[in-house]
């Protein structure tokens, strides 16, 4: 009796005796990755444990918190003044605010705004509401009562959590809004009295004469709220896919638009950044939490980021250099996000090494391009490795990093995270460039936003068959190092040239006399393709440079036509609340001039 084999198996063996390309798994696999590598460079220079492609765990953000607490309900979730927070302590206030939201009658898929600076009522307040399965606004602290109005409008917020001091503010513009329950808290709760009474007496946290009084209907005061509701985890279904957060655009040359982030986007970008650090030690880590948690950019690298791994979070309301390297001798980290003016600020403060800076290990700068002598600077203080990365928040916002121990390039926001494809395309055509060519970035990933809220416009610019458009200049080198141009909306347009500001802007960051430095174009006659090349400088402690100096400077080291034509020296930039030049306030306060 003859056994007649399976028609695959003798196709198999024919493709075999032929010479077909595969013939076991293992060169298959190794075909495979000679392909990937030929489209995505950059996985060469991934660290030996970083996988190119990760698993996501298909759950809400706040499941996090929840591991963290069952895994290590005894480690330390924040330190805020010296005052600390355990995981099972956190996880049981988050709960707290979560039931106490439903009894608010809020409701899966409503809003809830946080207007808060650095502090444990924020993460409290963060992840309670995505228990509750309400959205999170999360909105600069520092807006004046016109853009604050705007966002609570623009996304239908019912409840507000703020600092005491912003209820005046908030009264005033309540009635514009549907802000229907305000909770009140301060900075001197979650700290000890002793402490509490130590930071009041050097004016360092304000006092609350609030908290003696009775609030009015639909006011809450934050723990006596929290007090009132059950700590048992609340029986609201959230999904991966339902939107988790509206993160307004810092909207530093345009208007800002309320980006809409699912828990899965956040738990892609959340995953990616741990993976990029693999030598991190669950529970072992301490984040110093100086940038704003307000902004994603830290929302993701401090908060979520060390919820992740059980790691502690150093929460500093107002990013001091003083208080930072105080913080930074008290609590002795070992991660630190930031941008470049904390790190030049840093380097600037007189006998910083004193401060015992060398705990710090990581350190990742973003939100601002960073200049190579700042980094040699800081990494020579702390001995720790500073590397530049790459977001927005239309991406959760991480999309790129230098490697951290790794092949880092000075000057280059370096290379994609896992499961991050980025090309560079023609600004006009939108076609795929060559390697070496300068044109916008695109991006595609599994962090990338959901869409625009209330603006399906913007949402069809910035997402074009599943690629998102940055608005921002770059160019790819043939190991897949990615190089920060310019914001496609910054670049100047003069006599039919195309002028990039930052390369104006390095080269006045090289005059010793200069501290800081940004270049715009201002239209001459209301003429956007003739613009006139102007500096902005802020000169060193002590310094005093003039016009003629600088003038001398850039033209021996830039063609006359990207020499500023004006030079206006300033005590201080605007900048929004992350430390990044705000160049819309500049054009502004031009036009009003």
């Amino acid at each position: 009796m003859v056994q007649l084999e399976r028609a695959d198996a003798v196709n198999r063996a024919i493709q075999r005796f032929i010479g077909s390309e595969s013939v076991s798994w293992r060169e298959g696999r190794r075909a495979e990755r000679i392909k990937l590598l030929q489209t995505r460079p950059w996985l060469l220079h991934y660290e030996d444990d970083v996988p190119y492609s990760l698993h996501y765990p298909t759950q809400p953000l706040f499941r996090f918190l929840d591991i963290a607490d069952r895994r290590f309900p005894n480690a330390t979730a924040t330190i805020y003044y010296d005052s600390t927070l355990s995981y099972r302590a956190l996880r049981r206030q988050a709960n707290r605010f979560a039931n106490a939201l439903t009894a608010l009658g809020i409701k899966k898929g409503e809003r809830v705004a946080l207007f808060l600076p650095n502090c444990p009522q924020f993460v409290i307040a963060y992840y309670g509401a995505l228990k509750a399965g309400a959205v999170v606004v999360n909105l600069n602290p520092s807006s004046e009562a016109r853009e604050l109005q705007h966002h609570l409008t623009d996304s239908d917020a019912r409840v507000i959590v703020a600092l005491n001091a912003s209820y005046p503010m908030l009264v005033s513009i309540q009635a514009e809004t549907k802000i229907e329950h305000t909770i009140l808290t301060g900075l001197d709760e979650y700290v000890s009295r002793v402490r509490r009474a130590t930071l009041q007496a050097e004016n360092r946290i304000p006092k609350n004469p609030l908290f003696d009084k009775t609030p009015p209907p639909g006011v809450f005061f934050f723990q006596q709220w929290l007090d009132k509701s059950s700590k048992e985890t609340p029986l609201v279904d959230v999904a991966p896919d339902d939107l988790a957060l509206i993160q307004y655009s810092t909207g530093t040359t345009e208007l800002p638009k309320g980006v809409m982030l699912t828990h899965a986007n956040l738990v892609a970008n959340t995953m990616q950044l741990r993976h990029w650090m693999p030598d991190v030690i669950e529970t072992q880590e301490r984040i110093l939490c100086a940038l704003p948690l307000a902004h994603s950019y830290a929302m993701t690298t401090c908060m979520n980021f060390a919820i992740s791994i059980a790691g502690a979070m150093i929460l500093l309301p107002t990013p001091q250099t003083g208080v930072m390297l105080e913080a930074i001798q008290r609590n002795r980290p070992s991660i630190f996000p930031g941008v470049p003016n904390i790190f030049l600020a840093i380097n600037q403060f007189p006998n910083a090494r004193s401060f015992g800076v060398k705990s710090i290990r990581a350190c990742l700068s973003g939100a601002a391009p960073l200049p190579l002598e700042v980094q040699e600077a800081f990494e020579k203080i702390t001995r720790g490795r500073l590397v530049e990365g790459y977001g927005l928040t239309e991406a959760s916002p991480v999309t790129h990093a230098n490697p951290i121990f790794g092949d880092a390039i000075a000057g280059t926001i370096g290379v994609p995270l896992p499961d991050t494809d980025a090309k560079i395309v023609d600004m006009e055509t939108g076609w795929d460039l060559p390697i070496g060519e300068i044109g916008e970035l695109v991006i595609r990933g599994p962090q990338v936003m959901k869409s625009y809220w209330n603006n399906s416009d913007a949402t069809q610019r910035a997402l074009r068959d599943g690629w998102l458009y940055t608005g921002d200049i770059a160019r790819m080198d043939e190991e897949g190092y990615f190089t920060f141009i310019d914001r496609k909306s910054d670049v100047i347009q003069k006599n039919g040239r195309v002028i990039f500001p930052r390369d104006i802007e390095e080269v006045l960051f090289e005059y010793p006399q200069v501290s800081e430095a940004a270049v715009v174009g201002i239209p001459i006659n209301g003429d956007f393709q003739n613009e006139l090349i102007k500096a902005y400088i802020v000169p060193t402690r002590n310094a005093k440079p003039t016009r003629e100096e600088i003038l001398a400077f850039t033209r021996s080291r830039l063609p006359e036509t990207n020499v500023p034509e004006e030079i206006e020296f300033r005590d201080a930039l605007p900048k929004t609340f992350v430390g990044k030049v705000f160049k819309r306030k500049l054009l502004e306060q031009e036009n009003k001039s």
